[in-house]
This record gives structure tokens, C-alpha cells and sequence, in this order.
């Protein structure tokens, strides 16, 4: 879908409107520039506007695909193809919204293919019609427009993801857990942006070589390349503390698991204690059952049986806190000592050695 088509010449807009391509390609030869805006256009329309602006068809191909990273390449005919990435942030939805510009710029046209919705131009557009002196300099300001325009909307990207960052970080840091999903989707999202960012230095840097850009306009992209270097090391920053916060939160999650470890162990040693105590009993209970002759003819009396049921729990009982005495009183093994290299060091020479 067209968008807007305007011929700019003197620094000035010369009609109100968008105008059919076949008259925007007439007055490509009038003097002056042309801008062309398209969004999301299908195939056949690519095909009809590379006819008629005499587009390469591999530069229309990269236009109607979507890359991961920012480029820029160079045609035998002149034309230039600039692809950009854009980003918004979704409050609703915590996410970001990416989408992506090509632009075809040549000394007569420039052809902006807009896809996603984090890709409009229209303040773009705005902008430089209000700055005539700047559109006097050529086709290349609209690019300065553009990239001005796209490196802005990145800040207010960077300062909704150190708020969630600073979120997580405070969970994790308070020694509760954290959703590890929501680190990880942070963390690809991190990385996502920082594609879009770090690989349009490169562009920029591109720019800024003598003869790629008109005098008039190097101060404004070189302040658009300042700008974008602290993006990009806020965003590698926040790939880092992210990094670091997900171990963090690995650590927490290992910390709450251990503690269900020690308090699973207290839970078996209290059975096992109960289970040491219903055993005389059991032993009791097991002995008086049997049917030997010797057990059913001399246990004739109350006394007899008292006192052999006494013993029998009692006897165990006392074997088991002996036993258990000795256990807590036996002195812990000495450790090894270290050398200063990490290995044990050598047995102390006797007294009465040479």
C-alpha cells in the first residue's frame, strides 16, 4: 500500500498528496528528489514499482523478506539499499514489537518498504519538511530523517527493559525465586535488540566516510551514530546483568532446594527415631507370640511375664541410647592440611629425627 508520494525540490514539497508512481518516476527527471513511502506491499506491487524506478530485483528481494540484522549494499547502478530495524515496547503485553524499513536510495528517489507496526515515518516525514535547509542537501537527508527518527524510538525500548530488569533483580536479590521463564524471555529479547542496534554502527560508521554523505548533513549523522553507541552499551549492559541475574536466580532456586533437603532429613530422622522406639515392642510382641514349649510351660505367672517384658523393652532401649551417645561424642575426622599449591601437605618430621 502506498503511503505517501512527494516530490521535493529547493528544499520545499511541490504538490499536497501522493501522486501514481508513473508520475513520481516523470518527475525523478525534473530535478530534485522523490519520495516514495510503501507499507507492507505485496509482490506484484514490489514488481511494478522495480520497473518503473529500475530497481535490481535482489534489492527488492531483501525488501520483501525480514532480516535479523541492520545492512546496507551497494548497486552497480547507484542505488543504495538501507535496511533498518525498528522497535517499540508493548506495556499491555511487557514485550517488544519489532518491525523493519528498506530503503532504496539513489540521487533522484528514495523508497522507504515499511514492514511491521513499529515502522511508521509520517514524524519523519514531518520533520524534514520543516527543515528546508536540510532537504536543499538531497536525497540523502531523508535517510538523516529516518535514522534519526528510528534511534530515538530505541531509548524509550531500553528504559522500559531496565525497569523490568530492575523488577526481576529485586526479586532475586531478596531471596525469593524468580520466574526463570520470564529471565530467559527477557534475555531473548535483550538479544533480539541488541541485533537490531549494534549491526547499524556499522551503517552509520558507513556514512560518515568521506563522499557518502553531504557536508551539511555529516554533523547530524554523526550526532545520530553518538546516540546510537549509547544505546548499544546499554543494551550490552543489560545482556550482562541479565546474564548474571539468571545465575543468581539458579542459586536462590538451589538454596530453596536445599533447605526442602534439610527439612525432608529432619522429617526421616524423627521417623526413624519413632520407628527405634516401637521396636522393643515389636521384639516383645514377637517374642510372647511364639508357640515353643519352653516359652508356654515356664511363663506360668504375672511376675514371670512382667519381668521378661521389662527386659525386653528395656534392654533394647538402653543398647540404642548408648549407642547413640558414643555416635554424637565421637570426635569429626581433621581435615587434611592444604599447601599453599593446593596439595596436602607433607607429615610433620618426627622429634627425634636427624
Amino acid at each position: 500500500m502506498i503511503v505517501d508520494c512527494a516530490h521535493y525540490r529547493d528544499g520545499r514539497r511541490q504538490d499536497e498528496g501522493a501522486m501514481p508512481l508513473e508520475q513520481a518516476a516523470a518527475r525523478c527527471r525534473q530535478g530534485g528528489f522523490v519520495w516514495l513511502g510503501i507499507f507492507e506491499p505485496g509482490p506484484e506491487e514490489l514488481d511494478r514499482v522495480r520497473e518503473i524506478f529500475g530497481l535490481h530485483e535482489l534489492a527488492v528481494e531483501d525488501a520483501s523478506a525480514f532480516h535479523l540484522r541492520p545492512k546496507a549494499e551497494q548497486y552497480e547502478d547507484g542505488t543504495e539499499l538501507i535496511i533498518l530495524r525498528t522497535a517499540r515496547y508493548d506495556d499491555e503485553r511487557e514485550e517488544i514489537d519489532t518491525g523493519e524499513i528498506s530503503i532504496f536510495l539513489a540521487d533522484h528517489f528514495v523508497i522507504t518498504v515499511r514492514q511491521g507496526i513499529a515502522s511508521e515515518l509520517h514524524e519523519a516525514r514531518s520533520r524534514l519538511e520543516s527543515r528546508p535547509e536540510l532537504l536543499k542537501t538531497g536525497s540523502a537527508s531523508t535517510l538523516w530523517a529516518i535514522l534519526d527518527q528510528v534511534v530515538d524510538s530505541y531509548a524509550p525500548v531500553v528504559g522500559e527493559l531496565e525497569r523490568d530488569i530492575e523488577q526481576i533483580e529485586a526479586t532475586v536479590f531478596s531471596g525469593a525465586v524468580a520466574p526463570t521463564e520470564r529471565i530467559y524471555s527477557l534475555r531473548r529479547e535483550a538479544t533480539d535488540f541488541y541485533r537490531a542496534v549494534h549491526p547499524l554502527l556499522a551503517v552509520l560508521t558507513r556514512r560518515l566516510q568521506p563522499g557518502r554523505t553531504p557536508p551539511a548533513l555529516r554533523p547530524y549523522i554523526r550526532d545520530v551514530h553518538d546516540h546510537l553507541l549509547l544505546v548499544n552499551e546499554e543494551v550490552a549492559a543489560q545482556r550482562d546483568l541479565l546474564t548474571t541475574v539468571l545465575e543468581a536466580n539458579i542459586a536462590v532456586i538451589s538454596v530453596e532446594q536445599n533447605k526442602i533437603n534439610l527439612r525432608q532429613s529432619a522429617t526421616m530422622e524423627r521417623l526413624t527415631i519413632l520407628a527405634s522406639v516401637f521396636l522393643p515392642l515389636s521384639f516383645v510382641v514377637g517374642f510372647f507370640g511364639q508357640n515353643f514349649g519352653w516359652l508356654v510351660t515356664h511363663i506360668s505367672s504375672f511376675t514371670a511375664f512382667l519381668t521378661l517384658t521389662v527386659l525386653g523393652v528395656l534392654l533394647p532401649c538402653l543398647m540404642l541410647y548408648v549407642w547413640l551417645r558414643r555416635r554424637r561424642s565421637r570426635p569429626a575426622p581433621p581435615m587434611p592440611e592444604v599447601s599453599r599449591v593446593g596439595r596436602p601437605a607433607p607429615p610433620a618430621p618426627y622429634r627425634n629425627a636427624p
